[in-house]
């Protein structure tokens, strides 16, 4: 789980998004689409740090609105959203079986973290689907669930629509409008740390309660 604090600590996205954004302002949104898109759809890549980018990139847009139009940014990364968990819904559906059993993806695909998924799947039904795009690792695994256990596409759509968009337009709008407070901005990393860690308890509580009904079932 703390992968994904480390890569946001390697990458340096808060000096490393203005410096893409000083040479283009059209790569910088590619750029973004990518880690986004891939985070929500290879389910082999869940560590990658959704929440921490999209509020920094809110923040960027707050202070150069010519570079990163907030706007603009919503509707691209929502359809980087939808379209990630798109495709991991089609991983899960044709190769769902085969990397949940098998010896050599359990080392990626931890089943720890897919059982959790899955409990959460059967616990929230449809509506995970939703509630799981506020979730890391979580966020990656419901989507491959829900294509192993055939939810109808359509279904799946209208929530992972929904879904996509609201994450995007909460972590964007908080830090467009909270970003640049002057003690956010000054402890910047660590907020950005914060909202990884902060957005990890859900796991925490699932995994403490299915420890805790394990014990009592001994």
């Amino acid at each position: 789980m703390m992968i994904t604090t480390i890569i946001a600590s390697i990458l340096h996205m808060d000096t490393l998004i203005p410096q893409i954004m000083a040479q283009s302002g059209l790569l910088v949104y590619i750029f973004i689409f990518l880690i986004i898109f891939i985070e929500t759809g290879v389910v082999i890549l869940p560590f990658l740090p959704g929440d921490s980018l999209l509020f920094l990139v809110g923040s960027l847009a707050a202070l150069s609105q010519k570079t990163l139009n907030p706007i603009l940014l919503v509707a691209t990364l929502g359809i980087a959203a939808t379209l990630g968990d798109g495709l991991n819904f089609e991983i899960g559906k044709r190769f769902g079986k085969h990397l949940s059993t098998s010896p050599r993806w359990q080392k990626i695909i931890k089943p720890k973290h897919l059982k959790q998924a899955e409990v959460f799947f059967k616990e929230k039904g449809n509506f995970a689907i939703f509630l799981g795009r506020f979730m890391p690792i979580i966020r990656t695994l419901v989507p491959f669930t829900a294509g192993g256990s055939r939810m109808p596409y359509r279904n799946f759509m209208i929530y992972n629509i929904l879904g996509g968009f609201s994450w995007v337009i909460l972590c964007i709008g908080s830090g467009y409008f909270f970003g640049n407070v002057p003690i956010v901005k000054a402890h910047f990393t660590l907020i950005m740390l914060a909202i990884v860690l902060i957005s990890l308890i859900p796991i925490g509580i699932i995994t403490l309660r299915n420890y805790v009904i394990q014990k009592k079932a001994l």
